[in-house]
């Protein structure tokens, strides 16, 4: 996880690369260890289709950029009125442990219709969760960026270490 101060410098050279006619405004970039994502509002005279046609190939130099700067891929995204349509973003695996109980919840829901696989199953629950916890969540994310700033500040570790070799090769 990055720190809020991190969020905001990825946010910043992703608002400085971008050239002015992308987007509107750019609305929010999201960052976690495998993917960047960039989502903009797109100009009201725009459809979703006109606005990836137009700006692909600007999109595809500064995603290269980033790509090879912060070793993530990135995703882009477009708000268009209430909707957040995105395009090119990963479904990345994650493995997890389940025991039986857990996992009945799931094949459930895909008996039930709600999802076709257990994997779409889990995806919609963890939906679920955020959206309906998001208050919960943004203080926890809050929390360890204060965390990450304590231990930033804290004792640098590899300085004592190198105090006690040296006294000991003085000894």
């Amino acid at each position: 996880m990055i720190t809020a101060e991190q969020s905001e410098q990825l946010r910043t050279w992703f608002a400085e690369r971008l050239p002015v006619d992308v987007y509107e405004s750019l609305v929010s970039v999201t960052v976690d260890r495998e993917e960047i994502t960039v989502v903009g509002t797109v100009p009201a005279t725009e459809s979703v289709k006109e606005f990836r046609e137009r700006t692909r190939e600007q999109r595809i130099e500064v995603a290269r950029e980033a790509e090879e700067l912060y070793r993530r891929k990135v995703a882009w995204g477009v708000k268009s009125g209430e909707g957040t349509a995105l395009f090119t973003h990963l479904a990345v695996p994650v493995m997890t442990r389940l025991r039986q109980s857990e996992r009945q919840v799931l094949d459930t829901l895909v008996a039930g219709g709600v999802a076709r696989s257990r994997a779409d199953a889990l995806a919609w629950c963890v939906r679920l969760v955020g959206r309906n916890t998001d208050e919960w969540l943004s203080d926890l994310r809050e929390s360890l960026d204060k965390v990450q700033r304590v231990r930033a500040q804290g004792p640098d570790v590899s300085e004592a270490g190198d105090a006690d070799s040296r006294k000991s090769e003085s000894e």
